[in-house]
């Protein structure tokens, strides 16, 4: 055996800091007798070591094969060096430098070594809402800047006692180096408020806080990212009160259960399903409810009215699983807000925010430094089919390799500046990259009033410090009415690019996915101005990142009102009845919607007064389920269409016609003898769920006809489908099928949403694709 002494420098990128990854090396380094250090930098973990040479390569193997669970290492880099004679193996302060190319970690679930102490009434942690170590707890929340360390997050204030700082130096323990690390002696607390926001006097405010839930009381609970509005799920009463309180009238609550025991009880859950529920990340997954789920839960109507899904999750912070310790099954956990405002996170707002909603706030000491969402996510075909990206998966990145390489063969520059990318109006979520990762945020929201925009300002600026970039790129939605791209317009000596929007659908889809392109893209969704004007949704297209073209269209229709007809989807109805003469309204339709008002729409009709053009597929959902009767008036975006498919027979097969024609160049959709043919079976009283089932069949067909002319056309094989419409499961099922059985390879979301919080990848992608192939860019700052 070689007894050569050799140096190893190593530098480490990727998610390395916040997860146990020096003690990792430290625990390593002495396994193999090795000498040397480990420190955090700005780039990830940059450490050196020292030994024999076979010592040195078992070391390097290990690295890459046995690092900690929540790590992941993107990059490992390592140069050989003559020894200069370590005496010991230890771990160094952490060294800042100007620019950070550090991964942060998401926050994480509480560990199932942490969970026991919490329940262990000899340990000193004790029923303590705060204990954590380095492989659980808060982490993208508490971070004001990076390195990761405790003086950079927002537990630089707490300072550690006698015990938990030998826990926290000493190298043999699960809390070496964890940087949240506390305990009831040193660390935050909770205490509870009453309406008023006046201190109650308990010896355990979480205890009390269980009892008042289990009452039936509303409570602002303080999470990981923000204040949650909980009730007992299984209180009618309660979920009614919270509804009425909330102003939030049929959109679904999500609720969290106790155990995976309980949800099994009430949801249909695969493997998948399972594996998601019980991740460290612990998002809220869409489950469909069993039919028996009455039984024990009779507020199940009340949670999720309009279908037969339910949002669930698990307990992921130790005061969660306290409150379900003390008596509770099952909570509504829905954000601490008033509708349409960016969740509450700071502990001096949450009484004057939510007064009039929450009965008592149960509030913890640690103050969050940056608001994050639950995640929403769901399971397609054995693979994640996400809703909301926020907690847990913020910020994993991207890799836009594929964009880089969509521009080889070109002329294309070898480097490039930060590029933000500031998403939509609706959903919204910017992205920011650097280094060709893209970066994308937490779950901003609907930038309908000046607190979400705000929250998305903040959040740009908090990207901007945890990874030291300054963006030298703008990419942002061409609509010149979003807020986000009014901001846009005001930043100054900045590249700016304008991006159409379902162009930037179909780049999140191929990004996220490493498609290169070019392909046939299909999006589909409620609104996004178009090229000409008119306000597009339903497009076919050929292209890749650097530009598309269009290639086929549904048929323009008049959006009486404009965004009054999102709210009121027998707007549509009667719009795409009056396109077509032959068509007439159902009688039941005539009964329900008052003359008067069907009068004043169609003189908007007639006389073009507030009426854009669109080609929009969700308007055509909401035409559906308003002439079916399913849904009038929509209480939250999206409801009819959500609805009608929750009435769809999915067993039916029959298709209803429509036509192709050319037009412009392109393939024009008409719907009219759709439309004709579905009123008819209305009126002769066919099943609501055949006619549902069939239109849902109607367009999938359509996709796998147009991308089949396409295909002949350009030779095109790959189809990448995104946009809000294909959050629709039967939908997207059907639409799947109808492809794969014509050979297609279908391209569909996992790691970003299919709807406008996908959105800023994809004008991140196009931004980046363009920077590398445009000579002049440089020169285009405005």
């Amino acid at each position: 055996m070689s007894s050569e002494v050799i140096r190893v420098d190593v530098q480490v990128k990727g998610i390395v800091q916040g997860v146990g990854f020096r003690p990792f090396v430290y625990r390593l380094a002495h396994q193999h007798d090795l000498r040397g250090w480990v420190t955090n930098d700005a780039s990830g973990v940059r450490l050196e070591a020292e030994g024999r040479r076979p010592n040195i390569d078992a070391f390097l193997d290990s690295l890459r094969t046995s690092a900690p669970p929540l790590s992941h290492i993107e990059e490992l880099t390592s140069e050989l060096h003559s020894p200069i004679g370590y005496t010991e193996f230890r771990i160094k302060e952490s060294v800042g430098a100007a620019s950070h190319e550090v991964r942060l970690s998401p926050d994480i679930c509480v560990c199932e070594d942490c969970l026991a102490e919490l329940k262990d009434p000899g340990n000193r942690r004790y029923r303590y809402p705060y204990i954590n170590c380095t492989n659980c707890g808060p982490r993208f929340t508490i971070t004001v800047q990076v390195p990761y360390d405790r003086k950079t997050t927002t537990m630089r204030d707490f300072e550690l006692c006698e015990d938990c700082a030998k826990e926290y130096h000493d190298p043999a323990d699960r809390r070496f180096h964890a940087q949240p690390v506390a305990c009831p002696v040193c660390g935050p607390s909770v205490y509870l408020l009453d309406a008023s926001g006046k201190r109650v006097d308990t010896a355990d405010p979480v205890a009390s806080a269980a009892e008042r839930l289990k009452s039936g009381d509303i409570l602002a609970v303080k999470g990981l990212g923000g204040y949650h509005l909980a009730c007992d799920a299984t209180q009618e009463a309660a979920v009614r009160e919270l509804r009425a309180r909330k102003r939030r009238d049929g959109k679904p609550f999500a609720v969290m259960a106790d155990t995976l025991e309980t949800v099994l009880r009430i949801c249909a859950v695969t493997e998948k399903e399972r594996e998601l529920l019980t991740s460290p990340r612990r998002p809220i997954v869409l489950l469909p409810l069993k039919t028996e789920a009455l039984k024990f839960l009779p507020a199940a109507d009340s949670l999720s009215p309009d279908n037969n899904m339910l949002g669930v999750m698990l307990p992921y912070t130790p005061l969660q699983h306290l409150l379900f310790q003390d008596g509770l099954e099952l909570m509504v956990m829905t954000s601490g807000n008033r509708s349409g405002e960016p969740i509450v996170y700071r502990d001096e707002e949450a009484v004057p925010a939510l007064q009039g909603i929450a009965d008592y706030y149960l509030v913890g000491k640690l103050p969050i430094h940056m608001r994050t969402d639950d995640t929403v996510t769901s399971v397609f075909r054995e693979r994640e089919y996400i809703i909301r990206r926020s907690r847990g998966y913020v910020p994993y990145p991207v890799d836009l390799a594929a964009v880089v390489q969509s521009a080889e063969g070109k002329p294309h520059k070898s480097g490039n500046p930060p590029i933000l990318a500031l998403g939509g109006e609706l959903k919204n979520a910017f992205c920011l990259v650097k280094d060709r990762k893209a970066f994308v945020s937490h779950h901003i929201g609907d930038l309908d009033n000046l607190e979400t925009l705000d929250s998305l300002i903040g959040g740009v600026e908090h990207f901007g410090r945890i990874f030291a970039a300054e963006a030298g790129v703008l990419a942002y939605d061409m609509h010149p009415g979003y807020r986000s791209s009014q901001y846009a317009s005001e930043q100054k000596n900045i590249v700016k690019i304008p991006v159409q929007h379902h162009h930037a659908h179909i780049a999140s889809c191929m990004a996220e996915n490493g498609v290169s392109g070019p392909v046939i893209g299909v999006a589909f969704d409620g609104t996004g101005l178009g090229e000409d004007g008119h306000i597009w949704g339903g497009e076919f297209f050929a292209g890749d990142y650097g530009g598309f073209e269009r290639m086929a269209r549904f048929g323009y229709v008049p959006l009486p009102g404009g965004d009054t007809a999102v709210k009121e989807p027998w707007r549509m109805a009667l719009s795409y009845i009056m396109n077509d003469e032959a068509a007439e309204l159902p009688a039941e339709w005539l009964k329900t919607i008052e003359p008067y008002k069907r009068d004043i729409v169609k003189r908007q009709i007639l006389q073009r007064i507030n009426t854009p053009l669109t080609s929009s597929v969700g308007r055509l959902f909401d035409a559906v389920s308003s002439l079916t009767g399913i849904c009038h008036y929509a209480e939250y975006e999206g409801q009819a269409a959500i609805r009608l498919e929750s009435a769809a027979d999915p067993e039916t097969s029959r298709i209803y016609p429509y036509e192709v024609k050319a037009v412009q160049g392109m393939f024009e959709i008409g719907t009219a003898p759709l439309i004709r043919e579905l009123v008819l079976e209305i009126r002769d009283g066919r099943s609501i769920s055949g006619i549902s089932g069939a239109f849902h069949r109607t367009l999938a067909a359509i996709v796998g006809d147009i991308c089949g002319r396409i295909r002949s056309k350009r030779g095109l094989n790959e189809v990448a489908l995104s946009g809000g419409v294909f959050q629709n499961r039967l939908l997207l099922a059907f639409t799947v099928d109808e492809l794969e059985r014509s050979g297609f390879r279908v391209w569909l979301h996992s790691k970003v949403p299919a709807n406008d919080g996908g959105l800023s990848l994809g004008q991140a992608a196009i931004a980046l694709g363009k920077y590398l192939t445009w000579e002049g860019m440089r020169e285009s700052c405005v």
